[in-house]
């Protein structure tokens, strides 16, 4: 089985961030799963360790080519001592944060790593440490792989919530909405439920954007004139959607559970509801891009940066759920490129399988 070389940014140093990355990686486990490279300083990273586990071990290295299978490694992206004030959001937080992130989306790039982990980054610190033009993570990744559209889909086990819109002032919403950006959300949807989550027919539900998605009308005209119209010409183009649908209905009646996918139109109208459901084991993927991105559903949690009280089941999950697109689309790549190679691959396993002699 291919074990993935997975990058980690360290993000916010003053955060939760490296308190979750060691607790996660301290399970001797997941290095049978992947082999994790650590994008920050070892410097850092040894701080950090001797407030929640003076035990973690992990090879030092200053290229992610020299990163060492069945080892924890971190990648020195910078050398000199950095000043940490767990708790504070400064410039200091937001330099070194965004010196990991560039380094390692550079990778990513690259392919020298299968995925990409986020540990979260406060927005206020990137913008005093580095300049940092982008409203989150999700844009500049998708800004750094030349891709035209992403999409923003939060994931948890069978719960999965794509936006239309990502981090915009409400009273934006509306101007950004129409027919052309629902049907490409949706195609992104579409081929990732396919391609990354080996889902061969995917159902798709879309959210209205007004209360009882416009109620005939009577509360907004957005249905009727733009979703709708994105949905019957998705259905024309061979996708499963059906919408739109009021939001507070769906959820509450918990029609959600019979969608594979489900698109909503703002960032709260689909955040809101998932954070309900599953907060504490949600993850962030950056959907429709050619690299990996995944991220835990929570920030960097100053309140509780350095009193090793912080969750790490959000991060688990995203480091998992990075493992398994990788291995998903590998899959489905080398079988649209290839088909006869992997009818043959699996005819072969059968073969081994079945001389195999049964124990008694």
């Amino acid at each position: 089985m291919h074990k993935p070389k997975i990058g980690i940014s360290i993000g916010d140093i003053n955060g939760i961030g490296p308190e979750v990355i060691i607790k996660t990686l301290a399970d001797d486990r997941i290095l049978n799963q992947c082999t994790p490279v650590i994008y920050g300083s070892s410097k850092v990273m040894s701080y950090h360790k001797n407030i929640v586990n003076p035990d973690f071990h992990f090879h030092a290295c200053r290229e992610v080519d020299q990163s060492a299978s069945g080892k924890v490694n971190v990648y020195n992206c910078w050398q000199e001592t950095v000043n940490i004030e767990l708790g504070q959001a400064n410039t200091e937080s937001g330099q070194y944060a965004a010196i990991a992130l560039e380094r390692a989306v550079t990778d990513l790039k690259d392919k020298k790593i299968d995925a990409l982990v986020t540990a979260p980054i406060n927005k206020h610190a990137m913008q005093l440490g580095g300049g940092f033009p982008f409203p989150g993570h999700t844009e500049y990744i998708t800004d750094q792989l030349g891709a035209k559209e992403s999409l923003m889909f939060m994931v948890s086990g069978g719960l999965r919530i794509g936006l239309a819109t990502n981090h915009v002032p409400v009273s934006e919403i509306v101007h950004l909405l129409n027919k052309e950006l629902i049907i490409q959300k949706l195609r992104l949807m579409h081929h990732t439920l396919k391609m990354d989550f080996g889902i061969e027919r995917p159902a798709i539900a879309v959210l209205g954007l007004n209360p009882h998605a416009g109620d005939n009308g009577l509360l907004g005209d957005a249905e009727e004139k733009i979703i709708r119209p994105a949905v019957v010409e998705s259905k024309k183009g061979g996708i499963l959607a059906v919408g739109p649908f009021s939001a507070d209905g769906f959820f509450g009646a918990g029609q959600y559970q019979k969608f594979d996918g489900i698109l909503a139109m703002y960032h709260d109208q689909g955040l809101i509801p998932f954070k309900l459901l599953a907060f504490g084991n949600g993850v962030n993927y950056t959907a429709g891009l050619s690299g990996i991105r995944t991220s835990p559903d929570h920030g960097t949690a100053y309140d509780l940066a350095g009193k090793n009280e912080a969750d790490p089941a959000s991060f688990r999950e995203a480091l998992f759920q990075a493992i398994d697109i990788s291995r998903q689309r590998s899959t489905y790549l080398e079988m649209h490129e290839n088909p006869l190679k992997v009818n043959a691959k699996k005819a072969a396993t059968e073969e081994d399988e079945e001389i195999i002699p049964e124990e008694d």
